[in-house]
């Protein structure tokens, strides 16, 4: 399992179109990747669980990678971030 926390720079925070992109990404990987923000978690390859989470400028995210290609999905989503959100 790896894990990386990011706090969101996107001034609208995570919105629909940033978070159709992270999901489409997110569904490239064979990893179980979830999002948690405060008390909240979701799936990341779901676009109603990742907007559901309501994320804000500034907030951070936990993000978590389960799976047999976790380093490289936990590299390549952490790289969308910095230049996404």
């Amino acid at each position: 399992m790896m894990e990386f926390t990011y706090v969101i720079t996107d001034p609208e925070g995570i919105h629909a179109r940033p978070a159709g992109m992270l999901v489409a990404k997110a569904k490239q990987f064979a990893s179980q990747i979830e999002i948690k923000s405060g008390d909240k978690t979701g799936d990341l390859k779901k676009i109603f669980s990742v907007m559901s989470l309501g994320v804000k400028n500034g907030q951070e995210v936990t993000l978590t990678f389960n799976g047999e290609d976790e380093a490289k999905a936990s590299a390549e989503i952490r790289q969308f971030m910095e230049e996404n959100l």
